[in-house]
């Protein structure tokens, strides 16, 4: 859960900037600075570096933690996971990149999110910017990191956080608003983002090809393009999509309900519900000693569990059991 970064400091003010002061920072018994997972790229730089991989493609799904402001209805949270796909290696130009962006094109495509845009900059072109329009360069990360926020603010804020928090001049700020705010067809200047239309950021990505050196002793570097996916993003978009629909969520996997019509029949249910699950069959019931058939089949209708398996004291006479379908109440017996 926690991870060391030594040297904290350098390392992550190199790749994180001001969002550094959303890390936290721990320290164990022995007094060793800690903080909690950020992100999945540093650790995986790091592993690069103290294994000596050079080339390495690989994806991971693993919790992280903001100590930022909560947002839930938007998918943010203190405690959430991520899904990052990397590609570490010296490659051709571009390659690995294109691949990065089919992943999250195929991703939000077969989630069928609704239409979405990705936006691909290079943060060369946007320092650039900074640069003819006035901005130290020591400033170019504070600059940036408060240009990121113009897909969720307008302009005047963004302005406004530049020249009164950011230290930039008004000049400085109305030059870069030039830029910053032209739009073609379907382009905008956008650092690194890459977003669904209409939601916010979901997904983020871009090359970091100096920080496995940050990690290696000698400084050797491992060029290493990657992106990441939001996975509480998408469910909260996800979930807002079926709540406008009216479509019911199944909250469960579960294939069938075993279910009884009269009392004292526990045993048997438990009886059938065992060759279920030896059989591979995704089976439940209730935990209850004699419950109502109908509070049963309502249980699967509030649940979307299709098939009730019932078996009352005919179908064991006979050795069967009814098969109903939930949905259409049609039965068979089996």
């Amino acid at each position: 859960v926690t991870s060391p970064f030594a040297p904290p400091q350098e390392t992550l003010m190199g790749k994180y900037g001001e969002d550094t002061k959303l890390i936290y920072e721990l320290q164990d018994q022995g007094g060793e600075l800690l903080a909690l997972r950020y992100d999945l790229t540093v650790p995986f730089a790091r592993y690069l570096a103290m294994n000596k991989v050079t080339n390495m493609k690989r994806y991971h799904v693993a919790k992280v933690y903001r100590r930022d402001n909560p947002a839930t209805t938007r998918g943010r949270y203190r405690e959430f996971y991520q899904c990052d796909f990397d590609i570490a290696g010296q490659f051709d130009p571009m390659i690995p990149d294109a691949e990065c962006l089919k992943i999250v094109h195929e991703i939000l495509s077969d989630l069928q999110l609704g239409d979405f845009i990705i936006k691909v900059n290079d943060r060369r072109i946007l320092n650039g910017v900074f640069a003819v329009c006035g901005v130290p360069e020591s400033k170019f990360i504070p600059a940036c990191s408060t240009v990121d926020k113009l897909d969720k603010v307008p302009w005047e804020e963004v302005r406004s956080e530049m020249v009164g928090e950011k230290g930039l001049s008004p000049e400085a700020a109305d030059r870069i608003g030039e830029y910053v705010q032209l739009h073609g067809e379907h382009h905008g200047l956008v650092p690194l983002a890459l977003f669904w239309a209409g939601d916010g950021s979901g997904a983020g990505g871009g090359r970091y090809d100096g920080l496995v050196g940050m990690f290696d002793p000698k400084g050797r570097k491992v060029p290493c393009v990657g992106v990441s996916i939001g996975i509480e993003r998408i469910f909260s978009i996800l979930e807002q999509r079926l709540e406008a629909s009216g479509e019911k969520l199944r909250t469960t996997e579960t294939q069938v309900l075993v279910a009884t019509p009269q009392k004292h029949l526990l045993p048997a249910r438990l009886k059938l519900i065992s060759e279920l699950w030896d059989a591979g069959i995704k089976a439940e019931m209730l935990y209850k000693k004699d419950p109502k058939l109908l509070k049963q089949l309502q249980y699967c209708e509030d649940t979307g569990i299709p098939l009730a398996a019932i078996v009352g004291e005919q179908e064991l006479a006979d050795g069967v059991v009814k098969l109903r379908d939930v949905a259409t109440r049609e039965q068979v017996r089996m």
